[in-house]
């Protein structure tokens, strides 16, 4: 008697794969809201700016607002990693501040600079209002302050800045001229100009 060989019983997905690069259209999704800023940015501007159709961005993230916490916080991780980068060579606190001022001067000149900076662009329009948006832009200028104090500390340590400047006063001024430095990029000034704010904040660390 011949019996019946059993077929694997086959698991069929429950759900459809997101067939998309989410940190790719977060990214250009970055773009958008620096230039144009979140009221000034239309869901028809983000599904052509980050080549998804409505459906696929409201499934992957609710609104217009989800797009831009989780665009933040991709910007975030970029910019972080960028920075960590630039000041990681130098051996020196001041050396480190130096190349952390040169790193938001280059982002402050030209098209990168014109298009501006996501945590600004937030901070301008959402943290009056919004409690999760205005979190955000705390913890990233907190972060940022952060970095200026530890590399302000280094330098004392290491004799390369001047022990008598309070060390979190000087990185909260050091935060306040990086993101000046940011809102004025938006302007169309030159590369010169913004190393020139370079040299004069140097004067700061004695």
């Amino acid at each position: 008697m011949e019996t019946k060989a059993e077929t694997p019983e086959v698991q069929r997905p429950r759900g459809r794969p997101r067939a998309f690069d989410t940190d790719a259209a977060l990214e250009r999704a970055i773009d958008i809201f620096s230039t144009r800023g979140y009221h000034g940015t239309s869901i028809s501007d983000l599904t052509d700016a980050m080549q998804l159709t409505p459906g696929s961005i409201y499934k992957a993230f609710k609104d217009k607002r989800g797009i831009l916490l989780a665009a933040f916080d991709r910007y975030r991780v970029l910019r972080s990693t960028k920075l960590a980068a630039a000041i990681a060579p130098f051996p020196l606190g001041r050396d480190k501040i130096r190349a952390a001022l040169q790193f938001y001067a280059d982002a402050a000149h030209g098209e990168l600079g014109q298009r501006g900076c996501l945590v600004i662009a937030t901070a301008a329009e959402l943290a009056a209002s919004d409690p999760v948006a205005a979190e955000r832009v705390d913890v990233a200028h907190a972060t940022n302050e952060a970095v200026m104090k530890d590399c302000i500390l280094l330098g004392q340590s290491d004799g390369s800045v001047s022990s008598s400047i309070d060390a979190a006063d000087t990185a909260r001024a050091l935060l306040c001229l990086l993101q000046g430095m940011r809102i004025v990029g938006k302007t169309g000034r030159s590369r010169a100009d913004m190393m020139a704010v370079t040299d004069v904040a140097m004067k700061l660390l004695g």
